[in-house]
């Protein structure tokens, strides 16, 4: 046998043998490839059958209802919807947005059956397996909309495979969802049906709105540039919005126009013409700003949209979250729309007399430059700075942002990942002008440590002098275009509509604004601890910062903390004498943590020497009775404890501070930064006998069929002893008694005023037996305050709103408070003695209040002779300005 014959022969011989592996190989590969087409199918099949949205969203966009705000009468004081949302049927439709849509998004959309095979097969071929991430996407216009059905694209937590099974999950039932769309509708349909659910951001939910929002009319109206920008929307509103980044806008419509060429929409000319042309926006924004309670409602959106609506028990029944903006909810709230407009009113006609004497004691000054005191020359600078703070915080900084920065930011997005901003830069730029400053931030809690390593490898690249360069270059346009007079409305009290058109720069715009008084006033029922009123500013269409949940530093209002906790647990009487002479309290002294002694000052830096009691003593908020009842305790504690009872967190931190310092003796004197919401709801415990309830404002909340999807629980506690209750509030009354606005009211009335360093905080909590009011007034900034002590006292700035608001509810028969409404005394013996006949002496003069300023009638002194002189509640109306 020769050579190439036994070859043969050996080869054949093998392969018989290896035959059984051939066949075996053969079946098991049989076996595998329809066991995967068996399994693919399965998955399909069960998917199919789940809980696949209905598309009664998509058939009937009229369903997309406004949430309502409803008093406690059912009165609508503001709702939360999406404005300008009009459907639009295919026939409406521009023929502009159709063929740009369909050139750019999915040029077959008319031949494939909602799954386009050949664009799936672009996408594994040059994307994932060529890494060639230019190749565009795969997903029809039909599947895009099914992707509008779901909400749940949330991978944050998961491990790569646990992301990777449920993203194939994800686009298999879009793909499912695809197809039975295009099953149930006509392309027609579709088309329109996708343009009415899109969100183009801005408030601006479907086409019809976009186009009223970005070019401010209809959108059948809109021309084929105009159609364009807005489909090239689609791809990613936000990075995309025409109105914060023009440029990327512009870029984005090239592609759109390009697209239209390559598909014979346009021909050369007609995209060599358009691609020039100008955005052309007409922006304009959409506000709510129309509500009856407009602060309340700015609260209650973000609560109920990013806390209440994300629980378990407030979500449908299929897992999904209910949208505030479309799904029609009612939210019931214990607001009484009668006390909401007395309340309103109050304000609103003591805030116009307080404004306009504050402009003509400001008149010739500048408060960001104003020296008074001890004002160093770092604090004049971080005035100034807080302007600038305030300009890149603004729309026209961030409108300049993207041309000037957008190229380097990328760049540094790139390689450090990390987002740049301006507060980022001027950090850097403050850690070249003084090493040490990043890691102070640090220490204060202003950066976090992945920050700081973040900054200090960005200030070593070769990025970090272009990105300066480009900022200061932005800082310089900036200057230039807010130092340029312009046409605009701005806030003012000498109107009914409250606003007038002028010619200002926008940098005097943002300083004259910054000039207006502020306030916060809350008022609570004590017997329920429902909210009744709400009024969190000035005007919210200029003012939209709530104050009721600012943490402003509370003065004297702090004090009666101090006496309530002294008598529950000493048991000393209110008409417990003290000597009006220097109080010591020694560094370290028993339970306290403050090294050097203390010995705090009247505020005429003075001591009578004379015999007060604890009346007279809080009443006139003379600090050295404070300091003896503090050095009494021995210990911070007993007070926070009380204060922790009373709703406030002591414990709690803010940029590094307690609420309420731990072992210093200064709390007596009111160094304690609250907010109006904890003052009140602290405050209503003493005409509550001494139980503590939250203060709550939403009753419960529905969904459109009536289904109650979230229900309050009042929450109530004992807080403080009945008789050491009764006796605060025997004080409280006292503190007011004969003071002007609260001696004409019928209501029994207990009260104190509280007014901090500078003048920079006036306080007045009122308590009736149906109703506790905390009222807040003072500047944005601490350096927008009164000169004076007449001028910024608490009890001329914020003791006005409550006397008038009170005495409107009293005249107003329709309101249903009750001034015949008495405080109720304990049964019983008290155990602790109010009879201050005994105690009765000539007293000295009152001291001042406290290092903040005086609790007595000053809207009634002197300012020469320091004397009582007569009221003048009309001050305002004898005034110009403003």
């Amino acid at each position: 046998m020769s050579e190439p014959q036994r070859l043969i022969s050996l080869k054949a011989a093998l392969q018989q043998k290896r035959m059984p592996l051939y066949r075996k190989m053969v079946r098991w590969g049989w076996r595998l490839f329809l066991g995967g087409i068996a399994l693919a199918a399965l998955i399909f099949l069960l998917i199919s059958l789940m809980a696949i949205p209905s598309f009664r969203e998509l058939e009937d966009p009229s369903s997309a209802v406004a949430t309502d705000v409803l008093g406690n009468n059912n009165e609508v004081l503001g709702r939360f919807f999406v404005e300008n949302r009009v459907p639009v049927s295919y026939s409406e439709l521009s023929p502009h947005l159709v063929s740009a849509l369909i050139s750019t998004e999915d040029e077959r959309f008319r031949e494939h059956c909602g799954i386009d095979g050949r664009a799936v097969m672009r996408v594994v071929v040059r994307t994932v397996l060529l890494q060639d991430h230019s190749a565009g996407g795969g997903s029809t216009i039909t599947q895009q909309l099914a992707k509008m059905l779901y909400s749940d694209r949330d991978f944050e937590g998961m491990g790569k495979l646990e992301k990777m099974a449920k993203l194939i999950y994800i686009k298999l039932r879009e793909w499912i969802t695809a197809v039975k769309l295009e099953r149930a509708y006509t392309k027609e349909e579709i088309i329109s049906m996708y343009l009415n659910q899109f969100n183009f951001i801005n408030n601006a939910y479907g086409v019809h709105a976009a186009a009223e929002v970005y070019f401010n009319k209809s959108q059948k109206d809109l021309n084929i540039q105009e159609s364009a920008t807005l489909i090239g929307m689609l791809k990613n509103p936000s990075y995309y919005n025409p109105n914060r980044h023009p440029d990327r806008s512009i870029k984005r419509r090239w592609v759109v126009l390009s697209q239209m060429r390559k598909n014979e929409v346009l021909t050369e000319n007609q995209y060599d013409s358009l691609k020039v042309l100008p955005l052309g926006l007409h922006f304009k924004q959409v506000t709510f700003t129309d509500d009856k309670a407009p602060y309340l409602c700015d609260y209650l959106e973000k609560v109920v949209r990013d806390s209440l609506l994300e629980l378990p028990e407030c979500r449908r029944k299929d897992g999904s979250k209910y949208d505030i903006y479309r799904d029609g909810l009612k939210i019931y709230t214990t607001i009484d729309p009668v006390y909401q407009r007395h309340a309103e009113a109050a304000m609103q006609e003591q805030m116009k007399k307080l404004q306009a004497r504050f402009f003509q004691v400001w008149k010739g000054r500048d408060p960001w430059t104003f020296r008074s005191g001890n004002a160093t020359e770092e604090e004049i600078q971080g005035r100034k700075e807080s302007l600038w703070k305030l300009v890149r915080e603004g729309e026209r900084y961030e409108k300049m942002w993207p041309k000037f920065m957008d190229p380097v930011a990328e760049k540094i997005k790139n390689k450090y990942n990390f987002d740049l901003r301006a507060a980022d830069i001027e950090r850097m730029l403050a850690e070249e002008k003084k090493e040490g400053s990043i890691a102070k931030m640090l220490l204060e809690g202003f950066v976090t440590s992945a920050q700081m390593s973040a900054y200090r490898r960005i200030m070593a690249g070769k990025e970090w002098p272009d990105a300066k360069a480009q900022y200061k270059a932005l800082n310089a346009a900036v200057r230039k275009q807010y130092s340029q007079p312009v046409k605009m409305k701005i806030f003012t009290w000498n109107n009914a509509r409250m606003e007038k058109d002028t010619v200002m720069s926008p940098m005097d715009s943002l300083r004259y604004h910054r000039m207006f008084l502020q306030t916060g006033m809350l008022a609570v029922d004590p017997t329920t601890s429902e909210v009744k009123a709400w009024v969190g500013g000035v005007n919210f269409k200029y003012f939209q910062y709530d104050h009721i949940m600012t943490r402003r530093q509370v003065g004297s209002t702090f004090k009666p903390f101090i006496y309530a906790t002294a008598i529950a647990q000493q048991g000393i009487s209110p008409c417990f004498e003290v000597y009006d002479n220097p109080v010591t309290i020694p560094g370290k002294f028993m339970n306290f943590k403050h090294l050097a002694d203390w010995t705090p000052k009247n505020s005429t830096g003075t001591y009578s020497g004379a015999r007060l009691n604890l009346k007279e003593g809080l009443k006139n908020s003379v600090n050295t009775v404070s300091a003896y009842l503090m050095k009494q305790l021995g210990d911070t504690e007993p007070v926070r404890g009380l204060c922790e009872k009373l709703g406030i967190d002591s414990a709690r931190q803010v940029s590094g501070r307690y609420l309420i310092p731990p072992g210093s003796p200064s709390i007596c004197l009111g160094a304690a930064d609250l907010t109006p919401f904890e003052m009140t709801g602290a405050y209503a415990a003493f005409a509550n006998k001494g139980m503590y309830g939250v203060p709550f404002v939403i009753k419960r909340i529905e969904d459109k069929n009536g289904r109650v999807l979230y229900r309050s629980v009042p929450e109530e506690h004992a807080a403080l002893a009945a008789n050491a209750t009764w006796v605060m509030l025997d004080m409280l009354q006292y503190n007011v008694k004969g003071a002007p606005g609260i001696n004409t009211l019928k209501s029994q009335v207990g009260g104190k005023t509280g007014t901090t360093n500078n003048y920079t905080d006036g306080w007045f909590m009122g308590v009736t037996p149906r109703l506790v009011v905390g009222t807040w007034v003072g500047g944005e900034d601490r350096w927008i305050r009164f000169l004076s002590l007449s001028d910024g006292q608490g009890a001329r700035m914020a003791r006005p709103i409550f006397a008038n608001f009170i005495g409107r509810l009293e005249k107003d028969a329709s309101s249903g408070y009750d001034f015949n409404a008495r405080f109720v005394r304990p049964p019983g013996e008290l155990g602790i003695e109010t009879n201050c006949a005994a105690y009765e002496s000539g007293l000295g003069p009152a001291g001042d209040e406290e290092e903040f300023s005086p609790d007595i009638f000053n809207d009634e002194l002197d300012e020469s002779t320091g004397k009582p002189k007569k009221p003048d509640d009309s001050f305002g109306d004898e005034l110009e300005g403003g």
